[in-house]
């Protein structure tokens, strides 16, 4: 099977910055046509002119995709550029800390609502989009669609102060097996890749404020240094090709190490 995923549409949110301009700059390499989306409209018009060959494999939608109208905006936008969709990464992430006991915040809310309900809203209306464009497809073998969704090791780590972030990722680890049984029959594949010590715009913004923030993370991970975004784009990218014709439900974890390590230094024997 091949990685290719050259002549291929794919959606990818959270695309102004970090991980998922890296994936949208690596897809648009590959030969994909990518519309990045976000909500950051500035930041969206600076960036699409730094991509190579953007004027014909990328454009940018801007908007809160956390409404429904906005999402049938950016799947009508995408269409009337390319025809059709092919790939979904849903790479929109907000990382909230909140005291896990204030009964006031509406962390939780706002992470759920962004990482996950947003996240789910696309996908089933992507997947709407790629079943009737397939519909006189004569290949029954062969996927129609893949839908990848950015995680994090924290749906398994217990931070109390990212309680929030914690059960958005948790649930969107859910709401992805529970898509790709829903999907399976549908030739729809559904997979996610799980991210930890990768460097992310959020990641950039810890280590600016706090000036032992590297070594910590540095010193919690095996392979002893913190991943680059590219390197969570090549994952996406296995999982969105044909290279993965066979997987669906799956998280990958993308993290050099960090989930095998027992966070508590005393022994458990």
């Amino acid at each position: 099977m091949s990685f290719s995923i050259a002549g291929k549409t794919a959606i990818i949110t959270g695309a102004a910055n970090g991980v998922g301009l890296a994936i949208a700059r690596h897809f648009v390499d590959q030969g994909a046509k990518v519309v990045l989306a976000d909500m950051d409209e500035t930041r969206l018009k600076s960036e699409i002119t730094t991509i190579s060959d953007a004027d014909e494999h990328a454009i940018f939608f801007a908007g809160d995709l956390r409404e429904r109208l906005t999402l049938a905006n950016l799947i009508s936008a995408t269409v009337d550029a390319y025809d059709r969709i092919d790939i979904l990464v849903n790479a929109t992430r907000q990382c909230i800390a909140s005291d896990p006991l204030d009964d006031q915040s509406d962390a939780t809310s706002e992470a759920l609502q962004q990482n996950l309900l947003a996240s789910l809203k696309l996908a089933q209306m992507v997947a709407k989009r790629m079943i009737a464009q397939a519909s006189t497809a004569t290949e029954k073998k062969n996927s129609i669609g893949s839908i990848v969704n950015l995680s994090s090791i924290a749906a398994r780590r217990t931070q109390p102060e990212l309680m929030a972030y914690s059960i958005a990722s948790a649930a969107l680890d859910q709401m992805t097996r529970s898509l790709a049984v829903a999907l399976a029959g549908r030739r729809i594949r559904v997979n996610g890749v799980a991210l930890g010590s990768v460097m992310s715009a959020n990641l950039k913004d810890q280590m600016h404020a706090h000036d032992d923030y590297r070594a910590k993370i540095l010193h919690q991970t095996p392979m002893g240094r913190i991943g680059a975004a590219s390197e969570a784009a090549e994952a996406v990218q296995f999982l969105a090709s044909d290279a993965a014709a066979f997987m669906t439900g799956q998280i990958i974890t993308v993290d050099g190490g960090r989930t095998l390590l027992d966070p508590v230094s005393v022994p458990a024997h």
